[in-house]
């Protein structure tokens, strides 16, 4: 049986949930500016503010002008990924998983920058002499959207009628 072209707002729905409830744990459990070695050289678990975009992407110009512009965009791209879903234009299952865990992700730090104008990041990874920047839960979900997306596009044989065309 075919998923129905509001299923995805549940997977949506939990991205956003998980995000919130991880970025809310850090927030109330530990100080800005905490880091705790988890893993010695690999994963450190931090408590970090990101003004900028994920992975601290225009993390140096903390403006209200910058958060406006970023929360504008975002809200866009919100709404063209749920315009996606909506209108059944994501895809089979997996294009549509993969853009409601871009959604819910997008959702979850846009919801921040809104509210704090600003974003959590806690999750710290170095790979040998390569650091690379905190992030959350929001921007987890958003790779893995990507990658689902990309699988989908890439993997997944076209439709009869596309074929024929």
């Amino acid at each position: 049986m075919a998923p129905s072209r509001t299923s995805w707002i549940w997977v949506t729905i939990s991205a956003l949930a998980l995000d919130r409830a991880t970025k809310y744990a850090v927030e109330t459990r530990t100080p800005l500016g905490y880091h705790r070695v988890l893993i010695n050289r690999f994963f450190t678990f931090v408590h970090a503010s990101n003004p900028g975009l994920a992975f601290g992407i225009f993390a140096d110009s903390p403006s209200r002008g910058m958060t406006a512009i970023l929360s504008i965009g975002t809200l866009i791209i919100c709404a063209l990924l749920v315009w996606l879903l909506v209108s059944g234009r994501a895809g089979g299952t997996a294009g549509q998983i993969g853009v409601a865990l871009i959604l819910g992700g997008a959702a979850g730090n846009l919801l921040d920058r809104i509210l704090y104008s600003k974003v959590t990041d806690f999750l710290d990874f170095q790979f040998g002499n390569y650091h690379w920047p905190a992030f959350n839960v929001a921007d987890s979900v958003i790779m893995i959207g990507a990658v689902v997306l990309g699988i989908e596009l890439f993997f997944t044989p076209k439709h009869a009628s596309e074929r024929s065309s």
